[in-house]
């Protein structure tokens, strides 16, 4: 079943709109959750919001957001003053400006969203506007205001629709400059790269959703429907520390083995 729309507004281009609407692209709803309760009484603990100096309770009408500029000192910012400087993107889409799509490097990518026409009588300027970034092989870049901050956006058609991906600010995305200077610049061996694609290529697989499924997940779940049929508890078992090679392996002699091993039937030693 499709979640409901978060967000309704425009998807504008210059003097083409059409009302859109956005829905999150991932979901977290089928994730095993639980509560903290008191082993005592089996009930629920709640967390309290409590003065830091005093440690009395502090009621929703007295929180008020602060923003350090010195050891306990505060500029305070009441939700007013945070609402007034809502802008225009709150609630359209602007395309501005295209970009080539394979421009953007993924590292910059943050959350999606699914934007679908949300009125029969805009999906033509929809389609219009998926249609000729995907023939022109450009995304759209826009800017939006989500959760009170203005975020720079990507559309991207995709299948029959719309992808909107937020992207990460600026200050976010580290150099990786810094990481990756000391790194030489070494030329391997020919006959390694040879060896290297060979294993690649007997490893290359189709991609496929399982790829990324949560083994944790699926064991929780056991416990779980165990626990509900009165099993006992299950025992931990002991984490074991991967032992460091005592020996230095010849890379070639590796790769060989690796290669050769890859090549024999499965079921095979």
């Amino acid at each position: 079943m499709a979640s409901r729309p978060f967000w309704k507004g425009y998807m504008k281009l210059s003097l083409v709109t059409c009302p859109v609407a956005m829905t999150p692209a991932t979901s977290e709803e089928d994730k095993v959750r639980f509560h903290v309760l008191n082993r005592r009484t089996g009930n629920r603990i709640l967390s309290q919001s409590v003065d830091a100096e005093t440690g009395r309770p502090v009621g929703d009408d007295d929180e008020v957001k602060g923003y350090a500029r010195g050891e306990h000192d505060y500029v305070l910012l009441e939700d007013e003053e945070l609402e007034s400087i809502a802008l225009e993107s709150a609630r359209t889409i602007d395309i501005e400006t295209f970009v080539a799509a394979e421009s953007i490097d993924w590292i910059w990518y943050d959350t999606p969203y699914y934007v679908t026409p949300d009125d029969p009588v805009g999906e033509e300027a929809y389609c219009v506007i998926r249609d000729a970034m995907r023939t022109t092989a450009m995304v759209g870049v826009s800017r939006l205001v989500l959760n009170r901050r203005e975020r720079a956006v990507i559309l991207k058609p995709r299948d029959n629709g719309i992808v909107l991906w937020t992207l990460r600010f600026g200050d976010e995305v580290r150099d990786p400059g810094e990481y990756f200077a000391s790194i030489r610049d070494l030329k391997p061996d020919p006959e390694l790269m040879r060896l290297i694609g060979d294993l690649i290529k007997s490893r290359k697989k189709a991609w496929s959703p399982e790829m990324v499924a949560d083994p944790v997940q699926a064991k929780l779940i056991d416990i779980i429907e165990a626990k509900k049929k009165g099993a006992k508890k299950a025992k931990a078992k002991p984490s074991a520390e991967p032992e460091p090679p005592t020996n230095v392996i010849n890379i070639m002699d590796a790769l060989r083995r690796s290669v050769a091993a890859a090549k024999k039937p499965k079921g095979r030693s």
